[in-house]
């Protein structure tokens, strides 16, 4: 790669990563009494089906301890339970349930509706424009990712 392109990775490099933390640190200043490794845990639970433990914890990053707290956390409040593994009756797995999914979907939708109010302030061509951006850019980013996860290299996934 020559150093004009290598310039220009950096420079879209900087330019999504400034798009992904702005967005999320606006989306995420409203948690609705939801942490972001509660809702990260959740979301791959919904994402993946039930794991177990420390699986979930690896994904996470989060270490063995922290990752049990959470989880019984998460059994108390309802939005996750352990269930046996269907192959080996002793393993136990960590499980979303209907109220943790039903938590992730209001989340999200409260999250479309706050940046549903930040479009409001732009203007009809500029809403065409981002439009039109993010039609073609949200393809190219989704295979990034998935590039990135058959190559091993899991990433910490959407917060949701």
């Amino acid at each position: 790669m020559d150093e004009a392109s290598e310039e220009s990775l950096r420079e879209v490099a900087e330019d999504l990563n400034a798009l992904a933390t702005g967005l999320l640190r606006y989306l995420l200043s409203d948690r609705q009494n939801v942490n972001l490794t509660t809702a990260s845990a959740l979301s791959r639970l919904e994402q993946e089906g039930p794991i177990r433990l420390t699986a979930l914890a690896a994904a996470e990053g989060l270490a063995q301890p922290s990752t049990t707290a959470l989880v019984q956390r998460l059994e108390e409040q309802g939005l996750a339970s352990r269930v046996t593994h269907p192959q080996d009756g002793r393993v136990r797995l960590v499980a979303i349930t209907d109220a943790g999914r039903a938590l992730l979907a209001e989340r999200r939708h409260a999250q479309c509706a706050r940046t549903a109010v930040l479009m409001t302030a732009l203007s009809e061509q500029d809403m065409r424009a981002l439009g039109d951006a993010m039609r073609t850019a949200l393809p190219i980013v989704q295979r990034m990712i998935q590039a990135a996860r058959r190559s091993g290299d899991p990433g910490d996934g959407p917060p949701s």
